[in-house]
């Protein structure tokens, strides 16, 4: 029998061939979550994938995702006992943020999002974004293989630049080297910046790797957020990632107030895989959030620190 699933993945536009390996992931965590979660509490970092004939994919994109649902991520964060959200967009949209607004529409006021633009991005269409309740802007410099810091750098200037005068966040999705090319700059950089997920660390490299002490100084002197998100992108370890335990407490040693927590839900897989095409369903990562989230008090057994993570922090950067 068809399940909801295998409708939207048969829906899939023309040109968006299916592979064999698509299969279908379930809303809910398989593991119970195990502390008491702070009311309030934000889910930092999601992303909604829409029914692709309502919502197309951008042609260059270097993935296609299976399809993602608010209802899905709703549910999802009733069992995990979680409030807010931030929705980000993906890299397969370019620069439509209609599937991320669709998906905030779903949460009202309890959802924020973060937008990719560019320079054809008109302010007036910024005005309307922040009316429905988009916070920051993402420059994703790991999925299109960014690497230079001379396109990096004056990426995140301009960047820095068109959000000044509105007071949105820059949010950076790149790598510990990147991290270091561009330090300086935000060290002046009048808006907060984030960036996702660990900084783009390797964990097996360890806590001396370069670049992991620039991160550390900018999260101490409050010029950056870093979200303590998509460990599985870090750690080969599963499913608790043992190893990124250090990089997590020295993070939070630094500042406290400058972390954030997100699931990166519905874990969408990015890499380049030999053989698969961009147009090739690209099957989510298999993650179990409620797991997940029991590793926040691994890293940080203080309770208040957990509230600074979850909901304070997030009030702060994305106006709750």
């Amino acid at each position: 029998m068809l399940n909801r699933r295998s409708v939207l993945l048969a829906s899939l536009a023309a040109g968006v061939a299916m592979t064999n390996r698509a299969h279908a992931r379930a809303a809910q965590p398989a593991t119970p979550v195990n502390f008491d979660v702070p009311p309030h509490a934000c889910d930092c970092h999601t992303h909604i994938h829409g029914d692709p004939q309502k919502f197309p994919f951008f042609a260059g994109r270097v993935y296609t995702p299976e399809p993602a649902s608010p209802e899905e991520m709703a549910a999802l964060h009733k069992a995990l006992h979680i409030e807010r959200v931030v929705i980000v967009t993906p890299s397969v949209y370019g620069t439509d943020n209609s599937s991320t607004l669709f998906g905030m529409k779903a949460r009202g006021e309890t959802a924020r999002g973060v937008a990719v633009i560019d320079d054809k991005t008109p302010e007036s269409a910024l005005d309307t974004m922040h009316q429905d309740g988009f916070r920051g802007i993402r420059l994703n410099l790991a999925t299109g293989g960014v690497n230079d810091p001379n396109v990096g750098r004056p990426r995140f200037t301009a960047a820095v630049e068109r959000m000044k005068a509105r007071g949105w966040h820059v949010q950076l999705y790149t790598t510990l080297a990147m991290i270091s090319a561009i330090k300086d700059l935000v060290e002046t950089a009048p808006v907060p910046v984030v960036f996702d997920h660990f900084g783009g660390l390797e964990a097996s490299k360890g806590l001396e790797q370069p670049g992991f002490s620039d991160l550390v100084a900018l999260v101490k002197s409050g010029k950056a957020y870093v979200k303590i998100s998509g460990a599985y992108r870090s750690s080969k370890l599963a499913p608790d990632y043992q190893d990124m335990v250090p990089f997590a407490q020295a993070l939070m040693a630094a500042n406290p107030d400058r972390i954030l927590w997100g699931t990166d839900w519905p874990h969408p897989d990015s890499s380049r895989v030999e053989g698969r095409k961009a147009t090739d369903i690209a099957p989510l990562y298999q993650i179990d959030d409620g797991r997940l989230l029991n590793q926040l008090p691994v890293w940080a057994p203080d309770a208040s620190v957990r509230k600074k993570i979850l909901v304070d922090n997030p009030a702060r950067v994305y106006g709750f």
